[in-house]
């Protein structure tokens, strides 16, 4: 009899036990998820951000964007961390460009305007897509690069792809025919006059700007500037000007003192014979008198050394 009692005091027992053990679990579950959901804790400033991962920080970000209008300063925090991070991304875009550019494009310009493209990507990109932003981010910045080039191309884009036409154009014919086609063959398969072709590749000529402060070597800091070698074209030619004077002496060691002044300040100096009668207190018209018999006395002389001197 005290057998049989004590098995349904056991088998209670035993319930009981089940139980506690499944609220312990249930509550070890519930403790689980709370510290789960409070590793991620939303960041309240910009330093905090700067701790949080790429993949996280895109949550945040659309957070961000569908909150509060009034909330914008929080948009534009996260938005720098994310540009932050993918700056080298557009520095290396910005250097494969530049290597097949002219020297004179500065690669800072270069960056500048694909920082412009990696922030319309930011603003366009939707994760919930399912490609990464890295993919996404990439075209948006080599376009935003070469559309800042074609701003600046003085040339216009249909002469640009008219020059490409041409191109293509010529390179089929000289496969075609083992050799460079003559221009009536090029015109005839562009269906072009001679004319009209000759105008489109004059105008879709190849333009290079060079900029005069590059060195000659780049190796080396010790090259000159191109702009050291540049004419002048308004400066005066010593050699030019040494000869011009030989050539007034030669000329005027025959004449009085009073015929080689006025020579001299007429066609040196550029005084006007007003002036030059005033300085020898002579009358405007015995100035051009004195200068008509000297002039014609040099002719003379010129006449006599024309196998010489002129040659």
């Amino acid at each position: 009899m005290n057998t049989k009692r004590s098995e349904p005091a056991a088998i209670s027992t035993k319930t009981s036990t089940a139980r506690k053990g499944n609220m312990t679990t249930n509550k070890q579950q519930e403790t689980g998820e709370a510290k789960r959901t409070a590793i991620r804790p939303k960041p309240k400033r910009v330093a905090d951000y700067d701790e949080v991962v790429t993949e996280d920080l895109w949550s945040y970000y659309r957070q961000a964007v569908e909150a509060d209008p009034k909330k914008a300063h929080e948009v534009e925090k996260i938005r720098n961390v994310l540009m932050e991070r993918h700056y080298p991304l557009v520095k290396y875009i910005a250097e494969r460009l530049q290597q097949t550019l002219p020297r004179s494009i500065e690669l800072d310009d270069l960056i500048s305007a694909g920082l412009f493209g990696l922030m319309d990507a930011i603003r366009g990109f939707d994760p919930e897509r399912g490609f990464k932003f890295k993919t996404y981010c990439s075209t948006r910045i080599r376009g935003s690069i070469l559309d800042q080039l074609r701003s600046q191309d003085w040339v216009p884009r249909l002469v640009r792809l008219k020059a490409t036409r041409i191109d293509k154009a010529l390179q089929a014919l000289t496969s075609q025919y083992g050799r460079e086609p003559t221009h009536s063959e090029l015109a005839e398969s562009l269906e072009l006059s001679h004319g009209d072709l000759s105008k489109e590749i004059s105008g879709g000529t190849a333009k290079a700007v060079f900029s005069i402060s590059e060195r000659w070597d780049d190796s080396s800091e010790d090259g000159g500037e191109k702009s050291e070698i540049i004419e002048d074209k308004k400066a005066t030619d010593p050699i030019s000007e040494l000869h011009q004077k030989d050539l007034m002496v030669y000329l005027t060691r025959s004449l009085t003192s009073k015929e080689r002044f006025i020579i001299e300040q007429y066609y040196q100096v550029g005084h006007t014979m007003r002036e030059i009668g005033e300085m020898l207190a002579l009358t405007e018209s015995r100035v051009c008198q004195i200068h008509s018999n000297v002039m014609g006395r040099l002719k003379g002389l010129l006449g006599q050394k024309e196998g010489t001197l002129l040659m």
